[in-house]
């Protein structure tokens, strides 16, 4: 197959509300890489970029945040490819593809990054490429670089009030590049009034952390939501960062907190990951998640949810297998029996659980070996049940899905964390391991059609699919994504408390052993 490039100074030359940008042209997508969208000085608030003169180069990715851990070996890349990039504090920059800057007023997606609020990046996982999602569902894209972990989650309050939301200062990021896209995006064929901010782990964290921070109201039209509901504890850092801050000075051996501003990133980093593990052993603030205060409400599930957000749909969903299925196969799944699935299941949770759970199993999952048991995700799933009974109560537009396609992996293996992400981008031709014959091209289809059906109009259904309903806080109607998609109403409502009963220190020996394996 050609391909088409075009990059002169003629061509994909964008005016932006501070100057004009150049980018390029590759098989009809407009692509501008690196935009700059804000300035921010350590721990303080972002501010707006100066104008400049002439035009910008946007052809090469943005600097990205430093991280604060950085394997020598990349491992696991096979279930998710990675890439890295030259990291840099000032990573407040943004990508954009586009079928054309035009007036067309098309949907804008608003990528998110997964790395919880500590990691990643907005081109870190190879299926965050943009071109496909843009040519076939002709909407523009657009991914993120803000601020992470102690660089935009860590509490200067008690030291100033220039510090007043350094506690935030990643989501006040976020929020920068919403207001950048409100001001911008219609000169590259976006409407600035159907922005969808979409997000995996720990970037669907972020898309709940907006709707819970009034300064992204108006910013947001809708919401999806993959994989990033958590339960209320693991969600936000509550507390004064007072304690911390003192400790990191004292290891860093300054006395004043302004200092801090101007620490090497590196041995700033190196001084909190080694106070970092007692304090957190105590339960004290240790920064690196949003912080409830005056800028931001707190996770819904214990402060409830902002009536303001009321209006804004919601597609929200995990994988069958989450963290659990990173773990390595045990048992020879596709030569197993029930009855022996059932018998394993005995072995290592007992023969209460299989009373309790097999009439629960075996009415959800029909299709499934009792053995898929030990890797039913229920860390994310059952928070989720929550979210979606929660939400559905103030909003009619919320929809439910769970992906539950296995993987042609160590003789097929249930489906983990971010394996969904190239379905969603329309990427699963640069992700090996997402190819089933005659599943993955149908599954792809279905799961892309609905994202961009649901960017449209607030609603996922589309002709690839049954009717898929919105949930209520009695009925949550979840389209399960596999070989044969279809809803499935409370199909799990009873099993997932359940299992999670009987799975928690199983669990954590399944963790263990797959150490070195987990990617975000």
């Amino acid at each position: 197959m050609a391909h088409s490039f075009i990059c002169d100074p003629k061509t994909a030359v964008v005016e932006t509300t501070k100057g004009k940008i150049h980018g390029y042209v590759y098989d009809g997508i407009h692509m501008f890489k690196g935009i700059p969208y804000a300035k921010a000085k350590r721990f303080h608030a972002p501010e707006p970029m100066d104008a400049w003169d002439g035009v910008l180069e946007t052809t090469n990715y943005g600097f990205v945040c430093p991280l604060l851990d950085f394997e020598s070996k990349p491992m696991g890349e096979l279930a998710v490819p990675h890439r890295f990039w030259v990291m840099n504090e000032n990573c407040q920059n943004l990508n954009v593809w586009t079928p054309a800057c035009d007036n067309k007023k098309r949907p804008v997606m608003v990528w998110l990054h997964g790395g919880g609020f500590e990691a990643g990046s907005a081109i870190e996982q190879i299926a965050y490429e943009g071109e496909n999602m843009t040519k076939l569902g002709d909407v523009v894209l657009v991914s993120v670089n803000h601020r992470l972990n102690i660089l935009g989650y860590f509490d200067m309050s008690a030291y100033g009030s220039e510090y007043a939301n350094s506690g935030n200062a990643g989501t006040d990021d976020i929020v920068a590049a919403l207001q950048w896209v409100h001001d911008n995006i219609e000169a590259f064929g976006g409407d600035r009034d159907n922005v969808v901010v979409f997000g995996q782990s720990g970037g669907g964290m972020k898309v709940t952390t907006l709707l819970q921070t009034p300064a992204a109201d108006g910013l947001v039209a809708k919401g999806i939501v993959m994989s990033g509901v958590i339960a209320s504890e693991q969600a936000d850092q509550t507390g004064s960062g007072e304690e911390l801050v003192k400790a990191v000075m004292n290891e860093l051996n300054i006395s004043t907190a302004k200092e801090l501003e101007d620490v090497p990133y590196a041995q700033f980093a190196a001084a909190y990951k080694k106070i970092r593990p007692a304090m957190q052993a105590e339960g004290k603030y240790v920064g690196c998640a949003p912080q409830p205060n005056a800028y931001y409400a707190g996770e819904p599930l214990s402060n409830g949810f902002r009536r303001e957000t009321a209006s804004v749909p919601l597609m929200i969903g995990s994988v069958f297998g989450e963290f659990a299925s990173f773990a390595p196969n045990r048992y020879d799944r596709a030569s197993m029996s029930a009855e022996d699935g059932w018998n394993t299941i005995k072995e290592v949770m007992g023969e209460d659980a299989v009373t309790e759970l097999k009439p629960l199993f075996d009415a959800a999952y029909p299709e499934r070996n009792p053995v898929d048991l030990l890797n039913l995700d229920f860390m994310m799933r059952l928070p989720k049940q929550q979210y979606i009974r929660m939400r559905s109560e103030i909003n009619p537009n919320t929809y439910s899905y769970l992906f539950n396609m296995d993987m042609p992996m160590e003789g097929g293996k249930t489906p983990w964390h971010c394996v969904d992400i190239p379905f969603f981008f329309h990427n699963t031709e640069l992700v090996p391991v997402t190819q089933v014959e005659g599943v993955t091209e149908k599954l792809e289809e279905e799961i892309f059609e609905s994202t961009i059906a649901f960017a449209r109009t607030g609603n996922p259904n589309n002709a690839k699919l049954d009717t898929w309903k919105a949930s209520t806080a009695d009925n949550e109607h979840t389209m399960v994504l596999g070989p044969s998609s279809g809803v499935r109403t409370n199909f799990d409502r009873e099993l997932i408390p359940a299992i999670a009963k009987h799975m928690g220190p199983v669990f954590e020996r399944m963790m263990k052993a797959a150490s070195g394996k987990i990617q975000h």
